[in-house]
């Protein structure tokens, strides 16, 4: 297992700086950016067309000793707005062409979230059965947009040598377990997740009891934690829709890993990982907005390189 950082929180700084500032955190692994919600401020995709970029790309991490766990083009590529699918869908394949190049092996996306017919203008993510009409939403949602797609960009990515790696979050089909693996029961083997515990712990999922529902399904591991705030949970429930600036008034708010749950608890979750095959990397991911991302990174780092065993244990003397 080892420590990584997924860069956007850095995005206002060069790539040789993220690297150099990365290593005197005694980090040398990334997750980048492509394009979608993430931006692509240190990866971008025109590499494909351009092989003088691609091996000046190659020669900055090998310089600095840093390889790549993943790329990452967080979008929606079934959004109802047609440009805007088509837009994400791009991505998402150039992305795939380019970690094959690179020879990254995941990719990480979210599942989508279509609107309720071919006429929608925005999406809609059901998160009840009734009314009726609900379901019936649900159904034509996963049948006539989501499976065709996921079938379709799984095989595109397993003909590329890559895997597919979802983040479960709500607002998209694919939120929960169950639903991870309900798409990957559609799209294939291909297609897993990109484990975040923080979007488990507001929907009252327990992430250790998740990795052992989820098993070798897990493909790429974000590192990030979440608060809950009990008070305000028992006034607005798990689904709060305030501002994530609104703090005092929120029922849950992300944390820098360590704040929402201490060191014994990661521990479990990095042990739990290992035992169910997963010894990769753990993935940073800022978005606490009560520390700034220098802050929230270096505290990061600093309690996930305390824990985490870089090299494999020793055989034991039993086996």
């Amino acid at each position: 297992m080892r420590v990584g950082v997924f860069t956007p929180l850095l995005s206002q700084m060069p790539l040789t700086a993220v690297l150099e500032k990365l290593k005197a955190l005694h980090i040398d692994t990334v997750e980048l950016g492509t394009g979608n919600y993430p931006g692509d401020a240190h990866c971008k995709l025109s590499m494909i067309e351009n092989a003088a970029s691609l091996a000046e790309f190659q020669k900055i991490l090998s310089d600095h000793g840093v390889t790549i766990s993943a790329l990452s083009c967080h979008g929606n590529a079934l959004h109802p707005d047609t440009a805007r699918a088509k837009n994400a869908r791009e991505v998402s394949r150039k992305t795939v062409v380019l970690a094959e190049k690179l020879g990254i092996p995941v990719v990480v996306d979210f599942s989508g979230c279509p609107g309720d017919s071919f006429t929608s203008k925005a999406p809609n993510w059901v998160t009840c059965p009734w009314p009726p009409e609900y379901l019936e939403i649900l159904d034509w949602q996963w049948n006539e947009v989501v499976a065709p797609y996921w079938i379709e960009h799984a095989k595109f990515a397993a003909d590329h040598g890559v895997k597919i790696a979802i983040e479960m979050h709500p607002g998209f089909v694919v939120y929960s377990p169950e639903t991870m693996l309900k798409l990957r029961s559609i799209a294939g083997n291909n297609v897993g997740c990109n484990f975040d515990p923080s979007h488990l712990f507001w929907q009252s999922i327990d992430p250790i009891a998740a990795i052992r529902i989820l098993k070798d399904a897990i493909f790429h591991v974000h590192a990030k934690d979440t608060q809950m705030y009990p008070a305000n949970l028992s006034r607005s429930g798990v689904l709060d829709t305030k501002r994530y600036t609104l703090e005092r008034e929120r029922a849950w708010i992300f944390r820098t890993c360590g704040y929402g749950h201490g060191a014994e608890w990661w521990t479990e979750f990095i042990s739990t990982l290992r035992m169910f095959g997963y010894d990769n990397v753990l993935s940073i991911e800022h978005e606490d907005s009560l520390l700034s991302p220098e802050e929230g990174l270096t505290k990061a780092a600093n309690f996930l390189n305390n824990i985490v065993i870089r090299e494999q244990p020793a055989a034991a003397w039993w086996i």
